[in-house]
Formats: structure tokens, sequence, C-alpha cells
């Protein structure tokens, strides 16, 4: 089959860590290769469905059934006897069958050269479609420990990128390729000009300091009340404190409630709860200090801008721990477990220490900027396109 147009199938979803990497490789793809087809396969009732829906760089939007296998770190064996724990594992089973017939039904019809699969619960489904379909697929992993998705598709892969050197993961060494993780074109290096740039385009006082707070594109309800504790001592010492807090979509209310109880009206004005942000590279870009999760696309987003960032991982996610465990070695950030951050005023005294020290901030956000891989959105998209257009001359 010869075809002039490439076709390619996007997939991954269920987080802002798996679309905003795979809308910043659509970009690059569209740059490289503008008259190609970019088609997106998400999950059914993804709630962040909208942001492919919404880009200008994908043609097309379809969704598939997919399931989860739930595990719990550091419960062992009590989960294999938790009745409904059982039952939403041999539920999801049937969806990922359910979802894998719909994807080699959409495939049938699309008939892609290619497929790139970012990881999430729904790259499972549609991976086993392209395999049975006979299209060639490239996977990527962000974290030090690959996704249970990936290494659930990993045997008929035709590439395994990743954003760590080659020898950290188990894959066939010579089939994987460290590219790093895709970022928006958006994230650049930020200087003070810049920044100031960014505060204006917010409404932000030019001389105001900004602290950032964001929980991934889901959120973190932790990480919410975190802050929420910790804000007015912050907002009482320092007067030009504001507070940019990106909550996730389904937390929004909630944590705007949270703020209104505890802040008196005069400070509660320094405060900007939103749900979720298309143009976080603004955000960040306008803030002194940044509090996050520890998300690997997180960290690669900041890293490219240079921000002074404090980590708080979720003590459940092991990869997010150990990410920001080899970062806070390096002295690129500083972490907190939740412990830690829970003692009183002890994340808003290391914020303060941040906020104070102009000096050390610069010397974190220099740090971390060493990790930074720009150009990986462009080494994906030029892959990708390699391997489709092999598939359109096969």
């Amino acid at each position: 089959m010869s075809r002039t147009t490439l076709r390619i199938v996007l997939s991954g979803g269920g987080s802002g860590g798996h679309i905003t990497p795979i809308l910043a490789v659509a970009a690059e793809l569209k740059r490289q290769q503008p008259t190609a087809e970019l088609i997106y396969i998400g999950q059914q009732g993804d709630g962040l469905l909208d942001v492919p829906s919404n880009d200008p760089n994908i043609d097309q939007v379809f969704t598939v059934r997919a399931g989860k296998f739930r595990r719990y770190h550091g419960e062992g064996w009590k989960q294999v006897f938790d009745l409904p724990t059982v039952w939403k594992n041999v539920r999801d089973a049937a969806y990922v069958f359910i979802g894998t017939y719909q994807s080699w039904r959409l495939l049938g019809q699309l008939q892609p050269q290619v497929l790139f699969t970012r990881g999430g619960f729904v790259s499972v489904p549609v991976a086993m479609a392209a395999r049975l379909r006979g299209v060639p697929y490239l996977t990527h992993d962000s974290d030090a420990i690959p996704s249970l998705a990936n290494r659930m598709i990993a045997r008929h892969a035709v590439l395994h990128t990743v954003a760590l050197p080659e020898e950290v993961y188990s894959y066939p060494i010579d089939k994987t390729k460290t590219v790093g993780i895709p970022v928006d074109a958006h994230f650049v290096p930020v200087t003070e000009s810049l920044q100031a740039g960014y505060r204006r385009e917010l409404d932000l006082p030019l001389n105001a300091k900004v602290l950032l707070v964001t929980g991934g594109g889901n959120g973190a309800q932790q990480l919410n009340q975190l802050v929420i504790d910790n804000a007015a001592y912050l907002l009482k010492r320092y007067p030009k404190l504001h507070i940019l807090h990106i909550s996730g979509r389904a937390l929004e209310a909630t944590t705007n409630t949270t703020y209104k109880a505890s802040l008196p009206i005069a400070e509660l004005q320094r405060v900007r709860v939103l749900g979720f942000v298309t143009d976080l590279y603004r955000y960040s870009g306008a803030a002194d200090v940044i509090i996050a999760r520890g998300g690997a696309t997180n960290f690669a987003e900041f890293a490219v801008q240079g921000r002074a960032c404090v980590i708080v991982p979720p003590p459940q996610l092991r990869w997010s721990v150990k990410n920001t465990e080899e970062l806070a070695k390096r002295r690129a950030i500083v972490m907190l477990t939740e412990d830690q951050a829970e003692q009183e005023r002890r994340l808003a005294t290391v914020v303060g220490e941040l906020l104070d020290e102009p000096k050390r901030r610069d010397q974190l956000a220099a740090r971390l900027a060493q990790f930074a891989k720009p150009q990986a959105a462009r080494e994906l998209a030029t892959l990708i396109i390699d391997y489709a257009k092999d598939g359109s001359n096969s």
C-alpha cells in the first residue's frame, strides 16, 4: 500500500501528564509534516478529553473503553482478598476486551501507518488492536519505572522512547532510545523580562511575590489542603504575595470553598484558584516558587523554564517519589515528604525561605535547568514520521 498523506494515531490520557506531551509531539508532527492527519484515541469518560479535542493540531478524536488494574502500593496480599477491588479488576478486564474490539474496528477504518502511545490505561486496548492490525507502535516512558500499561504492551512495540538513559530500563537495549520528555514549545528559559510579560498577561503586579501550586491535570486533594493550611501564614507574612492555585477540575469548587472559609476577604483577593489551564507556561513562568506533586512532565517543563520548585510527592506513587529523590540528591529541587509537609508551618517555612533568598532560588533553578531536554518533541516527531513513512511504503 502506498499513500501520500500520513495518518498517525496518538493515544494516551487520563491525566495532564499524559496528554500534554502528546500535544507537544502533535505540534511538532504538524510542523515537520503539515499534511499529516493526526488522530487522537482517548478513554471514554476521560475528564480531560476536551483538551485534545480543542487542540488545533489534532484532526479527529475518538474514544474507546479501557480498564485499569488496581494495585495499592504497600498493601501486599490484603488487596487480593478485598472483594470490591477484585470486582473492579474483573469488570475492567472486560472493559479492556471491549476496548480492544472497538480499537480494532476503528483502526480498520482509519488505516494509520503508525501509533504513538504515551501510556495510560487506554494505551493497552489500542496497542493490542494495533498489533492485530499490523500497525507498528512506539511507546514513551517519562519515569524511571515504566508504567504498567507500557509494560503490558512492550513486547510488540517497534521502539521504546524513554526519558532517562537506556540502561535504566528493562526494555531490550536495541529497541530503546532516550529522547527526554516532550514539552510544549511555549516552555522556554524564563528571563526577567519574560517573567514580567507573563505577569502582565495574568494581571499580576510586577513587584509581587508569586507562588504557583499545581497537582497536575487532575489535581491532588492532599496537596491542595496542605497549601490551604499554610496560606494564611504566608499571605500575612508577605503582603505582596499572590497564590496561583491549579487545583484540578473536580477539586476546584471544594478548593475555593475551603480558601473562603479560612482566609479574610483582603487576603482572599490575592488567591486565584483554577481547575485546569492549557497555558501552564504562563503561570509557571510568572512564579517565583512552584509547589508541585513531582510528575515527570512537570519536571521537564519547569526544567526548561528554570524554576525553583518545592516538591511533595505522593507516597503511593513510587515512580514520583523516585523522580523527586533523584533531583533532591542533586539539589535541583526542595523535597518534602507528606509527613514533613503536614508539620505545622513546615511547608510555609520552606516556601518563605525561598521567597526571601533570590540567590538560592536561582541556584535551584539553574541546577534543575541542567536536566532540560527542549528538543524531545522534535526528536520524537522525527522518529514517528520515519516509522509512518516506512509503513506507508510497505
